[in-house]
């Protein structure tokens, strides 16, 4: 399970970045999402999205790891109020990732049976 969880989040670290380069050019007047910290623009934000997602997707195997998967998921989705086509993104990453996350217990469970079959013989 977890390499294809880590699969999902290592290619949705890429497209956050794509979409944050697309957030950079594409209101030039949008400063900063907070007026006090005018560094904080969501280009910095979805890059620092984009590098948890990264993270995220090497410590799928620790146990908090899908845990850490559904936060990146819910960012993503969130990361849409500044650029809209990013809902529909996180909206089907956080499917894929919820599939793939049912499908891969469903393996593991699968193979563990398997290799408890073969231990017997």
């Amino acid at each position: 399970m977890w390499r294809m969880l880590a699969t999902v989040l290592g290619g949705q670290g890429l497209v956050i970045f794509f979409g944050a380069l697309a957030s950079r050019g594409l209101d030039p007047d949008q400063r900063s999402v907070l007026p006090a910290v005018s560094w904080l623009t969501p280009f910095v934000l979805m890059c620092v999205l984009a590098v948890l997602a990264i993270v995220a997707a090497g410590l799928m195997r620790r146990p908090f790891g899908p845990a850490l998967g559904w936060a990146v998921q819910v960012l993503s989705i969130l990361s849409g109020f500044f650029v809209g086509m990013m809902f529909v993104v996180g909206i089907v990453f956080a499917l894929l990732y919820g599939y793939c996350q049912r499908v891969g217990r469903r393996v593991d469970r699968e193979q563990a049976a398997r290799a408890m079959t073969q231990q017997e013989s």
